[in-house]
């Protein structure tokens, strides 16, 4: 008889909503003969506070997971029931908590649960949620560069009009496009030298990524959400009138989508290196370059949500595909 997995969720339900993918996840997680229990534990109770703020292994509280278990606005599918944990206790730690979560304990979580399958691996989400991750792969990116100055940029400017990028930021925030004199965050414009300027000590201490700005960002970006380099489902996002961010949480719509030929060969290109990282789940960004191609733009690996809407919008069994992805990744690890 195959070995029953005991399941601990790490996330951040302060900032959930009814739509948050963890709800329908663990739904139909808890059906699965493969499953013997899942825990959750939030790092938005102050219970928790030492664990996720403090590092202090031994002060985390879970709630246990029933059939009951769902969205609410208040704490009580986290809070009642309280118990602290032994990590041994765990087989596989599902990771969805979302920025803004520090590399340090990162590291630290992934020690704390070594012995454990963690999807994804913490130190594999450092590498590759970093939008630098991008440059290894020149040729199925728009012109990138990383930019330490305001040299750096404007020598970019010269060849043609660009989108600076924040390197950990998420959710279409803190993105700039540049053209020319003109600087504007998809709300507000700028003017480029002032905005330099303010930005300065962030260029040169953590660095911003320049990205060619394509013509046609506004036929939409896709989302394409992977598993074990399956494809699973990919969505079109596109911006709100008169903005180029697709993003939909900056106002932007989805809709069902299929990929192109072109974007499978990139997930071919990417998801050897990505499985290399411990990345098990991650989702793709691609655009349309000035040529019509499909071109990538972000790469996901941090708490990657839509899995729901994926299966509201093909009908498909996407959830129950990503299950089974999880447990046989977890089979393929312990062998």
């Amino acid at each position: 008889m195959k070995k029953e997995y005991r399941i601990l969720v790490l996330t951040d339900h302060s900032g959930h909503s009814d739509q948050n993918s963890i709800y329908a996840i663990l739904s139909q997680l808890m059906g699965h003969p493969r499953c013997h229990s899942i825990d959750i534990a939030s790092r938005g109770l102050k219970e928790n506070d030492l664990f996720f703020n403090g590092m202090q292994r031994s002060a985390l509280f879970v709630h246990k997971v029933t059939p009951d278990f769902k969205y609410s606005e208040s704490d009580k599918y986290y809070k009642s029931d309280l118990k602290k944990i032994k990590h041994s206790d765990y087989d596989i730690v599902l990771m969805r908590l979302p920025r803004p979560i520090s590399d340090d304990f990162l590291y630290w979580v992934e020690e704390v649960f070594s012995h454990a399958v963690m999807i994804n691996k913490p130190k594999g989400i450092i590498h590759t949620s970093n939008k630098k991750y991008l440059l290894n792969f020149p040729d199925i990116c728009p012109d990138t560069r990383l930019c330490h100055s305001v040299d750096d940029v404007n020598e970019e400017l010269c060849n043609y009009p660009i989108v600076l990028k924040p390197l950990r930021e998420y959710g279409g925030r803190g993105l700039l496009k540049i053209d020319g004199a003109t600087l504007d965050d998809g709300i507000n414009q700028y003017n480029t030298e002032l905005y330099l300027e303010k930005i300065k000590d962030q260029l040169k201490e953590e660095g911003m990524l320049s990205m060619r700005y394509l013509k046609n960002v506004s036929k939409g970006d896709k989302r394409i959400l992977v598993v074990g380099g399956e494809i699973l489902a990919s969505s079109l996002r596109l911006p709100r009138e008169g903005s180029w961010i697709c993003n939909v949480a900056q106002g932007g719509k989805s809709v069902s989508s299929e990929v192109t030929s072109n974007e499978v060969e990139i997930i071919k290109k990417i998801n050897p290196h990505l499985k290399k990282q411990g990345i098990l789940i991650y989702g793709v960004d691609t655009l349309l370059d000035d040529n019509g191609d499909r071109i990538l733009s972000e790469i996901n690996t941090l708490s990657i949500g839509g899995f729901p809407q994926a299966e509201f919008q093909t009908g498909k069994p996407i959830i129950h595909s990503l299950i089974n992805k999880i447990i046989d990744h977890t089979d393929e690890q312990i062998a």
